[in-house]
């Protein structure tokens, strides 16, 4: 056999040791990239895994589980006593129906399928050194280490199978903890009763979706709104219809214009910060909204994400506070500053709902009882404050050098406010030029904009940006890029 391949491993694997990714899947997926691109060629017989550990400066131990994963997936061949060799199962397949080798599937399917667009997800892939994202948490600010000895500590406390068995009335400890916190942040009077604590946003909409909509019936949103429950209450048959809004949010008087008692379903609606412009839902239209609901017979979803991101801890501004959960269903997240894994969505509603929308939960595979019982020790333990204020007093100075930042770099081009709640800006442009071209701009500089952060039409230029996942150093850097970009826009014209 030939000798071990020349390229030295550290030319075509970087090891990043900030991401989440643990270190030998970041090895597995860029050898495979390596095979694809053909820098390593099938046969091409592998160095020992001492000396690809030396090369990329990692345990051996770390480069032995990427073998054994490269292995297992077909991308490396072991030879007993003579060495590791390059395999690419992707071309080898080509023949391996004849063999009878095992044979993966077709990239395209010979038989028909529904196809859903409205369901298209707005996230690409990044391969830019610095994002921006439309409002996410930095995960970093809460160790996960102490989030993980709360789930360790259950783990060892469990005694039996059966505590690991779901039941009908889910997990008692967990909603009485969270029911709990609930009245003490947000000044609720509620039981276990009428809360449903469910794994993510998705599910929250999707289980809503079912138990309210049919096809055909109208429900409001905002003109600019939230994507995902937009697409999720489209797949399921809804007419949406836009309302306007302005500085007070939601123009209520537009619904009592245009629409008529009893033609509309529901209206999906974030009062605290608007999505994506942050605008809160004034104290008068709330009374307004509440009382078109009851006089047209409608029900508000009130999605209340980001009550945790708030700067004013006005516990009576929730619509459903005001309401008492009579025409409004509230959703919102426990611990979005947490590590996900240990984040928990839910909604609240009248007892009858909340028991079946519980049924749905066996359609998006049973919970983690385990996690949610380490969830509720956070709660009761009191951990859940000491960290929601660490990540408050993070939150609030990025904030504040966030919006500094853009008003250093671009002065009187923009019209932006400090948002009341949320992660991420609302940033106007006074002058018309090309998103599209801004983007692909600042993404050849290392800087990606995600296109669900661009807004633009005929009388809006606008960006919704989140600075919360960037400490200091990156978003000095990316406000830089976005704004080099935009004032070479400008000198050279449209």
């Amino acid at each position: 056999m030939g000798s071990p391949v020349s390229v030295p491993f550290s030319s075509f694997i970087r090891i990043d040791r900030k991401k989440e990714e643990a270190v030998y899947l970041q090895i597995v997926f860029q050898f495979i990239n390596a095979v694809r691109t053909r820098l390593l060629e099938e046969g091409d017989r592998l160095p020992g895994s001492r000396k690809i550990a030396e090369d990329l400066q990692v345990h051996r131990k770390t480069v032995v589980a990427a073998l054994a994963e490269l292995q297992e997936q077909g991308w490396v061949k072991t030879q007993a006593n003579i060495g590791s060799f390059v395999n690419d199962p992707e071309v080898s397949t080509a023949g391996s129906s004849k063999s009878g080798a095992f044979q993966h599937p077709p990239e395209q399917a010979v038989f028909a399928f529904r196809k859903e667009f409205i369901l298209d997800s707005p996230f690409p892939e990044s391969q830019e050194e610095l994002t921006f994202t439309d409002g996410t948490p930095d995960y970093g600010i809460i160790k996960v280490e102490e989030l993980v000895r709360f789930y360790a500590s259950v783990l060892r406390r469990t005694k039996s199978s059966r505590e690991l068995q779901p039941s009908a009335q889910g997990n008692l400890f967990f909603r009485d903890q969270l029911s709990y916190y609930l009245n003490v942040s947000r000044g609720f009077h509620l039981s276990r009763n009428f809360l449903l604590p469910i794994a993510g946003r998705e599910q929250v909409f999707s289980i809503l979706s079912r138990l309210l909509i049919r096809p055909g019936d109208l429900v409001l949103v905002e003109n600019l709104s939230y994507f995902l429950p937009n697409m999720i209450f489209g797949q399921a048959g809804a007419q949406l219809k836009t309302v306007p809004i302005d500085e007070e949010g939601m123009q209520i008087d537009f619904i009592q214009e245009h629409f008529k008692a009893g033609e509309i379903r529901c209206v999906y609606i974030n009062s605290r910060c608007q999505y994506p412009t942050t605008v809160r839902l004034s104290e008068g239209r709330k009374i307004q909204l509440l009382q078109l609901a009851e006089k047209y017979n409608f029900v508000i979803i009130e999605d209340d994400a980001d009550f945790e991101f708030s700067i004013s801890k006005d516990r009576k501004g929730s619509l459903f506070r005001k309401d008492g959960g009579k025409r409004v269903i509230y959703t919102g997240t426990f611990g979005r500053f947490l590590t996900p894994g240990f984040q928990m969505n839910f909604l609240i509603a009248p007892r009858d709902l909340v028991e079946e929308g519980s049924k749905y939960l066996n359609i998006f595979g049973n919970p983690n009882l385990m996690m949610e019982k380490a969830l509720g020790e956070i709660i009761h333990q009191g951990d859940i404050h000491r960290y929601h204020r660490k990540s408050q007093k993070v939150v609030g100075e990025r904030k504040e050098s966030f919006a500094g930042l853009l008003y250093s770099h671009f002065g009187q081009q923009i019209n932006f406010r400090m948002p009341p709640a949320g992660l991420a800006f609302w940033i106007e442009f006074k002058a018309a030029f090309s998103l599209t071209q801004l983007q692909e701009k600042t993404s050849r500089k290392g800087l990606l904009i995600p296109g669900i952060c661009l807004y633009q039409n005929r009388e809006l230029t606008a960006l919704r940006l989140g600075f919360a996942n960037l400490e200091q150093q990156e978003m000095e850097k990316a406000v830089g890029i976005l704004a080099e970009a935009y004032w070479e826009l400008k000198e050279t014209g449209p």
